[in-house]
């Protein structure tokens, strides 16, 4: 139940933050920290990976590039990125269901150096790190919509 309760508020926190983002914040690098967009795609990438390795499985072609293109600024809007996260956590949360509880126990192998997990650690570690990029989303689009508004005042009192 906590890794659904976290996807859930991820789900609730970034349908508050993300929608009315424009373009230009969503890419924004403030003090050259990660963008919304990266941390949007990286979001939805990891969930991805993590729950193929859940699964036992390993990564596939559309995987490997979607993580090598998570970096660059893209032209989508926010609200493109949006709904690819949250559809990313619909497919995690039928995953949950659909995992059977004896099976939380068995070992799973990450990534190419074969880091030993269980389908339990790893449906955790997609929650977690799924909740600690929505909350580096959060901060950031404070901080990008304050720094826009301090331009626009900056406009003004000219």
């Amino acid at each position: 139940m906590p890794v659904v309760h976290s996807l859930l508020q991820i789900r609730e926190e970034l349908e508050a933050v993300v929608p009315s983002l424009s373009l230009e914040e969503l890419w924004a690098r403030p003090g050259g920290a990660a963008s919304i967009g990266f941390h949007l795609n990286h979001l939805a990438g990891s969930l991805s990976r993590l729950l193929t390795y859940a699964r036992g499985e390993m990564l596939s072609d559309a995987q490997l590039a979607f993580l090598d293109a998570e970096e660059r600024a893209g032209s989508e809007p926010p609200a493109q990125l949006l709904r690819m996260v949250l559809d990313g956590i619909e497919v995690a949360l039928e995953q949950i269901r659909a995992t059977p509880v004896q099976t939380l126990s068995e070992s799973r192998l990450v990534g190419r150096a074969a880091l030993p997990s269980t389908v339990l650690g790893l449906l955790f570690h997609a929650a977690e790190h799924a909740q600690r990029h929505a909350g580096q989303i959060a901060t950031t689009s404070k901080i990008v919509r304050q720094t826009g508004s301090q331009k626009l005042e900056g406009k003004r009192q000219k």
